[in-house]
């Protein structure tokens, strides 16, 4: 099979499992494990050149490895210390050893165990952080224990890939390459790390100053690439080399700029690796020893969760927060598969052992998401605390709230709801504020504000909040998804309560008053007003004019301030941003189709697009009417999303 073709058939079949797994809502990497394993020389065998694919998946491990890199962060470290160095370094270790134990009872060579340790103790740092996200739980005490425990996984693999290559050898052979290895990376890294702090700044200062994308992203993979290439003369990983050049840039202010531009390499590459990875699960010998992969894989799940929730509970973690620690982490990550690949490499294990874990990973992954789905319930269970300290939660926030009325329920107490609060506090208003961050609860709370610890969320919560005797509810943080489930459940306990609703920008204003908002009120169309009005007093315009306008603009809704003209400089953070209203100017050139037709007539309200404007002759007329009739050289300010203003456009040009 040519070049062409085999990047053609790698092409083809990823796009279309991705597309089924993102239907099914099931991690992308099941997908490409799955192309590799129908694909490989254990099934169709369709692939005869997969050392070429190997070599290139190779750089999938160095751009991963650059990535966490990049979110490496002394501070981050300090800050987490103790779960990060506690119950991260000892889940690790412990894993490592009760694996080396168990492969010695089965007499295999304790190498082969510890190697297989390193890939049974990591946890899907992708999955899980996204899960956290979007389940609102990443300030949760259980949440905090999974990002430590993960962030030290992360710095784990690193010496995980220099210890590997070295079992091969004899104990005396190991300690000295061990030995050299470290005197090798201590000189290499304090090489580069006291000289690359010092010119990575002003290196990318230098290359941002040409205001070329195509320049900063090849710098980039020059800095990515060059450090893996000198860590490996060093006789090193690529990975650590990737993992330095990442830690690098993470000082600097070029960080989030890099971690984008990157993101399109590390996630084709990571995938092409997994597809390479998935060539090695010899499904044939995996069904014939179907029960043996179950046991590694009920093994995998009691094992670490037994560790990891001991381990919780050992440092002083109530009874539920270590249940739940368990449960987020007891399934495989993909690090594993990165360790299980130079496992195979050197041969350490025998076969049926590694596709035993290849393929007791790969399930683990599959199911990682309805363990999580059910922690909550599991740990309610089979903690009898927690039920106790549920309850106390909820008596809190009720006892808080029992002898008040007409209050205010504030949902987040960050900046915009401390702002609040204070002006609740000087109109004398009660107000009760439920947050998940525990030490700004603790730290507010001892201050005398009026917040608990309290998912908004939750229906029992908002309850005891006393939300059927509120005036009004305020959602003050830019989470759209939970302010739409605080939306639901606010219309099913009290339909006629007020409620307003804070976001970034005009985008999801539509999405929020659908859902029972009563007010929107969008960030960045706020601040905008701020600035029009001061710059309006300052220079001269009656301040009742400017309150005035002030009015009219949120009477109408932000309807004249929504949306705005985007240009090259405007990056697109994610496909939901990239779909946002916006506007669009049109010029009508000679011979223009909608010349000499009315506004009416071109019918654009049913592509969703509105005529913000129209400039004829240096004179601008807003909200033109539906009967203004077009002319030559008019420019005509449209409004709406990207896919209808294409449209109306070449219905206002060409028809």
């Amino acid at each position: 099979m040519s070049t062409l073709q085999l990047s053609l058939l790698l092409l083809g079949t990823s796009v279309l499992a991705v597309i089924l797994f993102r239907r099914l809502n099931l991690p992308p990497v099941l997908a490409y494990l799955l192309v590799g394993t129908a694909i490989g020389p254990h099934a169709l065998n369709l692939m005869d050149s997969a050392s070429n694919a190997s070599y290139l998946a190779e750089f999938g491990v160095v751009f991963l490895m650059f990535s966490i890199g990049l979110e490496f962060s002394l501070s981050k470290l300090y800050a987490m210390k103790r779960i990060v160095f506690g119950l991260g370094l000892l889940q690790v270790v412990s894993t490592l050893v009760l694996t080396a134990l168990i492969c010695l009872v089965f007499d295999m060579h304790w190498q082969g165990g510890v190697a297989l340790g390193g890939v049974l103790a990591m946890s899907s740092t992708a999955v899980l952080t996204k899960l956290l996200t979007d389940r609102m739980e990443l300030d949760s005490k259980h949440g905090r224990e999974v990002m430590g425990v993960l962030l030290f996984q992360d710095l784990a693999v690193v010496p995980l890939l220099i210890l590997i290559p070295s079992f091969t050898k004899s104990p005396e052979q190991m300690a000295m390459m061990m030995g050299v290895a470290a005197i090798k990376a201590v000189v290499v890294l304090s090489l580069v790390l006291y000289f690359g702090q010092r010119l990575m700044r002003k290196w990318f200062f230098i290359v941002a100053r040409g205001k070329s994308a195509e320049l900063f992203m090849l710098n980039v993979l020059l800095i990515t690439l060059g450090l893996a290439y000198l860590t490996e003369l060093a006789g090193l990983s690529l990975a650590l080399g990737a993992f330095v050049a990442g830690m690098l840039i993470s000082e600097t202010e070029y960080r989030y700029q890099v971690e984008e531009d990157i993101k399109p390499f590390r996630d084709v590459l990571m995938g092409l690796f997994f597809v390479t990875i998935g060539m090695l699960l010899d499904m044939h010998l995996v069904l014939g020893n179907f029960l043996l992969v179950l046991a590694v894989l009920a093994g995998l799940l009691v094992v670490k969760f037994v560790v990891i929730g001991g381990l919780s509970r050992l440092l002083g973690s109530a009874p539920g927060t270590a249940i739940r620690t368990g449960l987020w982490l007891c399934a495989g990550g993909e690090f594993g598969f990165v360790l299980l690949a130079e496992i195979k490499r050197f041969s350490l294990v025998p076969a049926l052992a590694s596709q035993a874990v290849l393929a007791a990973l790969v399930l683990s992954m599959l199911i990682a998401p309805i363990i999580v789905h059910f922690a909550d319930r599991i740990a309610l269970r089979f903690a009898a605390s927690e039920w106790l300290l549920r309850s106390m939660e909820l008596t809190n926030i009720f006892a808080q709230t029992m002898g008040t009325e007409r209050h205010a329920i504030i949902c987040g107490f960050g900046r915009s709801g401390q702002t609040l609060a204070r002006f609740m506090v000087q109109e004398q208003v009660g107000y009760m504020a439920l947050d998940l961050d525990p030490e700004r609860v603790r730290e507010a709370a001892a201050a005398g504000e009026n917040v608990v610890f309290g998912d908004a969320a939750r229906r029992e919560t908002l309850l005891a909040a006393g939300v059927t005797r509120a005036s009004v509810l305020v959602v003050t943080f830019t989470d759209t998804r939970a302010a739409e489930r605080i939306l639901q459940l606010v219309h099913e306990l009290k339909p006629d309560l007020p409620v307003i609703v804070r976001t970034y920008d005009d985008t999801d204003m539509g999405r929020l008053r659908a859902a029972g908002a009563t007010e929107v009120v969008p960030e960045s169309l706020e601040g905008s007003m701020m600035l029009a009005s001061h710059a309006l007093v300052l220079i001269g315009i009656p301040i009742n004019r400017v309150l005035k306008r002030i009015r009219e603009m949120r009477g109408s809704q932000y309807q004249l301030l929504r949306g705005f003209f985007h240009g090259q400089t405007d990056r697109e953070e994610d496909v939901h941003d990239s779909d946002a209203v916006r506007l669009h100017s049109v010029t009508l050139a000679p011979g223009a189709r909608a010349i000499g037709r009315s506004l009416l007539g071109l019918e654009l309200g049913e592509l969703g697009v509105t005529v913000s404007a129209v400039r004829r002759r240096n004179i601008r007329v807003v909200e033109p009417s539906d009967d203004l009739y077009f002319k030559e050289n008019d420019v005509v300010v449209l409004f709406g999303r990207p896919e209808g203003l294409a449209v109306a456009e070449e219905r206002l040009l060409k028809g």
